[in-house]
C-alpha cells in the first residue's frame, strides 16, 4: 500500500491511501461538541474528505497550515492509522537531536546516598569525640591513644586491601618517598589534637581548630598563592571569634590552646605538601592515599609515644580500671575511639568524592557545629554567653571563607578552560 505521512510540529497525523477498512476515531474522553463545532464552522477541505489525492512534494508545504488548523481542534490522543502510536509520538516529541528518547534519571537516589554519607560522617565524628574524651578523662595518655587509633586504621585498610573490598594501589619507592612529608605533618596534626582534647573541653578544641583557614591562607601566601580581598576579610571573624572563645573559656589551658593551634598548622602543611609532592600519583584515590598516610603515621608516632610516656602506661592502666570498674568497658571505649576515628575520616573522603569542594567545606563547618553542641550536651560543659558568641563568630567566619575560596577556585578553572 502506498502511503504519505505528513507530521506537524505539534501533533502527529498519518494519512494513507483510501481504504474501506480505515476509520479515524478519537479516544472516548474527547468531547463530542468539539467535533460538532468543527464540522459546523469549517467547510470540508481536500484534507478532510474521505478521499485523499496525492500532490507533488513541492506542494506539501501548502497543506501544513491547514493541518495545524485541524490539529488545533483535535487534541491528542488520536489513533488515525493502524500504525503503532508510540512510534509517532516519539518522532513528534523528540527530546534530543540524536533521535533517542532518554529518560531523565531521578535525583532521589543520589540525594539519599549523599544524605547517608553525611549522616554517617557526622555520627561517626560525634561518637569518636565522645569516646575519645571519655578515655582521656580516666586514662590521660594521648600519645598511646593516638597511636592506637592509627594502628586500628592501618589494620582496617590492610583488611580492605587483602579482601579486595578496596583496590590496593600500586606501591613504588617514589610513592612512599612522596608520602613521607604528608604523613609526618598528619602525625603532628593528629597527636597535637589528641593532646589538646586531654587538656581542655572538646568544644573548645574544635572552636580553635575552626581557625585552620587562617593558617592555610598565611602559609599558601608565603608559598606564592594570591587570594582576593574577600578571602582575607573572611578570616577576620575567625580570629575574632577564636580569641573571644579562648578568653571566656571555663576549661582554658595554655597547653590545650597551643596544641590545637599546632594541630591546625600540621594539617594545613599536610594539605599543602600533598598537593606538591603527590602530583605524579593522581591515580591513587583519596581513601587509599589516606590509608597509606595512616600506616606511615603510626610508624612515625608509636616509637615517640613509647619514649614520651611509655613508662607511665602500666600504672595509668590500673588507675583507669579502678576508676571505671569494669575492664571490658575500658576496652570497648578505647576500641570505639580507634574504629570511629578511622571511619569518620573514611566517610569524609567518600563525601568529598561525591560532592563539590564548596559543599564539602560547608558540610565540614556544620560538622563542627554538630560536634560542639553534642559534646556540650554529653559532658555538660559550662558555656558562658560570650564564649558561645565567640564560637558562633568563628564558625561563621569559616563558612564565609569556604564561600570566598570556592569562588576563587571557580575563576581559576574558568581561566584554565578559556586559555
Amino acid at each position: 500500500m502506498l502511503s504519505s505521512n505528513v507530521v506537524s510540529s505539534s501533533s502527529p497525523l498519518t494519512f494513507s491511501k483510501p481504504n474501506p477498512h480505515f476509520f479515524m476515531h478519537a479516544s472516548s474522553h474527547v468531547k463530542p461538541n468539539l467535533l460538532t463545532r468543527f464540522q459546523t464552522h469549517h467547510r470540508p477541505t481536500p484534507l478532510q474528505s474521505s478521499k485523499l489525492s496525492f500532490t507533488p512534494t513541492s506542494q506539501i508545504q501548502l497543506s501544513i497550515p491547514k493541518l495545524r488548523s485541524f490539529n488545533r481542534f483535535l487534541p491528542p490522543p488520536f489513533e488515525p492509522s493502524p500504525r503503532p502510536t508510540h512510534q509517532i509520538v516519539k518522532a513528534a516529541s523528540e527530546p534530543n537531536p540524536g533521535g533517542e528518547n532518554v529518560t531523565p534519571t531521578a535525583p532521589k537516589s543520589k540525594n539519599l546516598k549523599l544524605a547517608l554519607v553525611f549522616g554517617l560522617w557526622y555520627f561517626q565524628n560525634i561518637v569518636f569525640n565522645i569516646y575519645n574524651k571519655k578515655v582521656l578523662n580516666i586514662f590521660p595518655f594521648p600519645w598511646l591513644l593516638a597511636s592506637f587509633q592509627l594502628f586500628v586504621g592501618s589494620i582496617w585498610m590492610l583488611v580492605l586491601w587483602s579482601s579486595k573490598l578496596q583496590p590496593c594501589p600500586k606501591i613504588s619507592k617514589p610513592f612512599i618517598v612522596a608520602l613521607l612529608g604528608p604523613a609526618l605533618f598528619h602525625t603532628i596534626g593528629h597527636i597535637s589534637a589528641c593532646v589538646s582534647f586531654s587538656k581542655v573541653a572538646v568544644s573548645f578544641t574544635h572552636v580553635i581548630k575552626s581557625a585552620e583557614p587562617v593558617f592555610s591562607v598565611m602559609f599558601s601566601s608565603v608559598l606564592g598563592d594570591r587570594y582576593p580581598i574577600q578571602v582575607w576579610l573572611s578570616i577576620l571573624p575567625i580570629v575574632l571569634g577564636c580569641s573571644l572563645a579562648a578568653v571566656t573559656e571555663v576549661s582554658f589551658n595554655v597547653q590545650g590552646l597551643w596544641c590545637a593551634l599546632i594541630s591546625n598548622v600540621g594539617f594545613v602543611l599536610r594539605n599543602i605538601y600533598s598537593k606538591k609532592s603527590l602530583q605524579n600519583f593522581k591515580e591513587v584515590d583519596g581513601l587509599n592515599l589516606y590509608g597509606w598516610i595512616t600506616i606511615l603515621s603510626f610508624l612515625y608516632l608509636f616509637p615517640v609515644a613509647v619514649f614520651v610516656e611509655g613508662s607511665q602506661w602500666i600504672p595509668g592502666y590500673y588507675k583507669a580500671i579502678e576508676a571505671i570498674g569494669k575492664p571490658s568497658t575500658f576496652y570497648i571505649w578505647v576500641l570505639l575511639s580507634g574504629v570511629f576515628y578511622h571511619l569518620y575520616n573514611q566517610s569524609s573522603y567518600q563525601a568529598l568524592d561525591e560532592i563539590s569542594p564548596l559543599s564539602f567545606s560547608v558540610g565540614n563547618t556544620m560538622k563542627r557545629v554538630v560536634v560542639i553542641v553534642s559534646t556540650v550536651l554529653v559532658f555538660r560543659n559550662p558555656v558562658r554567653p560570650l564564649n558561645g558568641l565567640g564560637s558562633a563568630i568563628a564558625i561563621l567566619g569559616t563558612f564565609l571563607y569556604s564561600q570566598a575560596t570556592s569562588k576563587k577556585k571557580e575563576k581559576k578553572i574558568e581561566g584554565e578552560k578559556s586559555s
